[in-house]
């Protein structure tokens, strides 16, 4: 080959590469999603300023050392390469492989169906009998929206891109303007108030109040393991780290912004019984109703678009594990559109159910993403593990120069997700052990399928724990726990009444 055709294969490679401020962009792309409008009454009903800043200074630091680890996993484990799940099959077995996989697309399903409970209750003001979403006309609504999504995806739409692009100028925008007004027409008064928490509302110790927003925190997160994704594209490959850096530091100022500003516009008392989208009544508070209708379009594009991509997500996270014989043969088969047909009917099946469980919860909104945020927890946990793991036997280390650094890194992602776990609470541990306990079939009818043995010895003690916590999570749901049809912190989230010290019960 000729020096200039060298050239040219080397200049039409760079072409389809991006600089360090695209990559940026891409990054926070991923990680921007629904969650953002829910924070002004998740944080009011927990904590004051004081706490809401060592939340998110615990939840950056813990989350930036996650997506390090997704980072270097993805360098050092290149052959890893088909989705979260495979951190957990190399380093911990097929069976804890498989929990990975499964607890990552649960999370996701969860994840779709808090999208149709906040479509529902964001257009509740047009149309009232939808309510907060969990009512049974929304859950009605929404199980249709579920099944014509099904219905157009499964026609063969693939790819999605100019969707996906509306999508996210719906959800920046409105961000944008709502933390823009909410600065100018800020309130010193308010905030000095709400700044220890407990203006207008009992809230507990400040270890409680940090912890009881941990879960949210997660659930606005979710993506941030797609940032090492997209390596591939930078032009330089110092840029994908120092992408990951802005990126994760731009999303995480959206988000504290987006919390604090809201204390600076009304009592904390009042922050925390709003409607949400609380971004949207927060600005209709500020400056009218036109600004809570700006905020809920951009919402419902918004997350319309999001529900699209996580649908495909959820598909191919049973799919691809199929292809490999993780999962069972007919999760991977396709129709003639080329869609995944029996990994959709499953993913919409699960929405559909939990947006049954959804009636039968105080919060749903709040119920759905919390458990979302919990089935997340393994997957994430056990690949901050499987990091941690290979630092300790040196795999793929040959000086100790760079061990160091990456075995605080891992230690802190462990340490994290480990008090997240604790932090989700009984009652989500529980339920997503039952999810866990009937995922489980799919694990044995794909060993089956291989002639394979079904446990080894710790696999069958693994399933003997996740099986009694099932049983413990029926028996919870089925004696009528508290903290399944009320919310854990139902006592702290009383109604505000405008001038009263105390709440009123």
């Amino acid at each position: 080959m000729s020096q200039n055709a060298t050239g040219e294969h080397a200049g039409s490679e760079q072409a389809g590469k991006v600089n360090l401020p695209t990559l940026t962009a891409m990054v926070v792309g991923s990680m921007v999603g629904s969650g953002v409008f829910l924070l002004p009454r998740r944080f009011g009903t927990e904590t004051g300023v004081f706490g809401a800043i060592i939340a998110w200074a615990i939840a950056g630091t813990g989350m930036l050392m996650l997506a390090f680890c997704f980072q270097r996993l993805a360098t050092r484990k290149p052959d890893l390469d088909a989705g979260i799940y495979a951190y957990a099959k190399a380093g911990f077995g097929d069976y804890v492989g498989f929990a990975s996989a499964f607890g990552f697309w649960a999370s996701a399903c969860a994840g779709n169906c808090s999208y149709w409970v906040l479509i529902m209750t964001t257009t509740s003001a047009l149309f009232p009998g939808l309510g907060d979403g969990t009512t049974v006309a929304a859950v009605i609504v929404s199980s249709v929206c579920v099944w014509l999504f099904f219905l157009l995806i499964s026609r063969g739409v693939q790819q999605a891109a100019i969707i996906n692009r509306i999508a996210t100028i719906a959800k920046i925008i409105p961000l944008v303007v709502f933390i823009v007004l909410a600065l100018v027409m800020f309130d010193a008064g308010y905030f000095a108030d709400n700044f220890w928490g407990g203006n207008g509302i009992d809230v507990g110790s400040l270890w409680d109040q940090v912890t009881g927003t941990m879960l949210i925190t997660v659930f606005v997160f979710l993506g941030i393991e797609g940032a090492s994704v997209y390596s591939r594209f930078a032009r330089k490959r110092e840029d994908v780290g120092k992408a990951t850096v802005f990126g994760f530091l731009g999303v995480l100022g959206v988000f504290a912004l987006v919390t604090l500003v809201s204390y600076g516009s009304m009592p904390q008392g009042e922050l925390a019984s709003i409607d949400q989208p609380s971004v949207a009544s927060v600005l209709a508070h500020l400056v009218g109703d036109w600004g809570s209708i700006f905020i809920r379009i951009g919402v419902v594009v918004s997350v319309l678009g999001a529900y699209l991509a996580w649908t495909l997500m959820a598909a191919e996270i049973l799919f691809i594990p199929a292809r490999s014989k993780d999962m069972p043969a007919f999760l991977g088969r396709e129709n003639k559109a080329g869609a995944p047909i029996w990994a959709l009917v499953l993913a919409s099946g699960l929405v559909q159910i939990l947006l049954i469980v959804v009636l039968f919860v105080d919060d749903g909104l709040d119920f759905m993403l919390d458990l979302t945020s919990a089935l997340a927890l393994l997957p994430y946990l056990l690949a901050a593990a499987f990091m941690l793991k290979l630092t300790v036997t040196r795999e793929t280390y040959e000086s100790g120069r760079s061990r160091t650094p990456d075995m605080i890194i891992a230690c802190v992602a462990v340490v994290y997700t480990a008090f997240l776990v604790w932090a989700a609470g009984l009652d989500k541990l529980l339920l997503s052990c039952i999810l866990y306990a009937v995922g489980t079939v799919l694990y044995v009818l794909a060993r089956r399928e291989q002639r394979l043995r079904i446990f080894t010895r710790v696999e069958a003690m693994v399933f003997g724990v996740v099986l009694v916590g099932a049983i413990g999570g029926i028996i919870y749901l089925a004696t009528g726990s508290e903290d399944i049809h009320e919310h854990p912190d139902h006592e702290r989230h009383a109604t505000y009444v405008e001038g009263a010290d105390q709440p009123a019960h």
